[in-house]
């Protein structure tokens, strides 16, 4: 099995030509967040930005749009029309696959929630998006009820479970998964097509065509609810300026978990915070040679 290293952050990030643009830079349209779950939304666009992004575009329920606008002034925002309960409406699909058709990729999922309007946004979204995808936290758990969506994608797919979303993905227990962590998610890439990362100690990424690398970066600081926000945000954001869907979550994760090394030696691992590896994630880059 191969291992994540600098390398693979050389492959898939781009050096800036000195006549860069944000329209030369990748556009991510981040699908993130409910009333109650602003965190999430904030966490990845801000995540996806510190790794080089040309421009965010954060769509949302509005209920949490000005909590969100007033932590990320480089965003653009949709403020979406939602359920009574504060989650996005499957009323916004339409606007939302044609400003995807504008975007370099497309994030669903962190903060989502789970409910029948989500699930027909997240399954649209597989079925009919022309845009790569990275499929995060309840976008995985909108699926889990029939996997074999995931096989009707018209375009190359990152998934981004923890144990327990894995586990439900292939109707196991989150127990069972951490004791085969390879192999599963070996199995489920190869099956349903996408790029897996299985995340946990020793993430693992595996590709559809058999490839498998296990990262050694990051540490127990780093388990706290917002941490994978940042890493799909991460992974988002290398996608949507032209990385290789399997060098892009490759890359983000390494990254990822160089990033919370740093911040575990400033901070400590006890006190550390997900918005912690954000504000690393510089040092990171330079760390690989940037």
């Amino acid at each position: 099995m191969e291992q994540t290293d600098r390398n693979i952050v050389k492959k898939a990030v781009f050096n800036r030509p000195d006549d860069a643009n944000k329209g030369t830079l990748g556009s991510l349209l981040c699908i993130c967040g409910c009333y109650g779950m602003a965190g999430a939304a904030i966490m990845s666009g801000k995540a996806a930005l510190r790794c080089g992004l040309g421009l965010l575009k954060t769509a949302l329920p509005k209920s949490i749009y000005p909590i969100a606008a007033g932590a990320i002034f480089e965003s653009v925002f949709f403020p979406l029309e939602e359920t009574s309960d504060g989650k996005i409406s499957k009323s916004n699909i339409d606007f939302l696959l044609c400003e995807a058709e504008k975007s370099s990729a497309v994030l669903i999922g962190c903060g989502l929630s789970v409910c029948d309007d989500t699930a027909e946004l997240v399954n649209s979204f597989i079925e009919n998006c022309t845009k790569p995808l990275v499929l995060d936290a309840d976008a995985l758990n909108c699926v889990a009820t029939n996997p074999d969506i995931l096989k009707k994608a018209k375009v190359p797919i990152i998934i981004t479970p923890h144990p327990g979303e894995m586990a439900r993905l292939v109707k196991s227990t989150p127990k069972a998964v951490n004791e085969n962590r390879a192999e599963i998610a070996a199995d489920f890439a190869k099956e349903y097509g996408v790029v897996t990362v299985l995340k946990g100690s020793g993430t693992i990424i595996a590709s559809p065509e058999g490839r498998v690398m296990i990262n050694r970066t990051g540490n127990s600081g780093m388990a706290t609810g917002g941490s994978g926000d940042v890493l799909a945000g991460m992974t988002g954001s290398l996608l949507a300026q032209g990385a290789k869907p399997f060098d892009a979550a490759a890359a983000a994760v390494y990254l990822h978990g160089l990033s919370g090394d740093i911040a575990a030696e400033k901070l400590d691992k006890i006190s550390m915070l997900p918005t912690d590896l954000i504000d690393e994630i510089p040092q990171a880059f330079r760390k690989c040679g940037f």
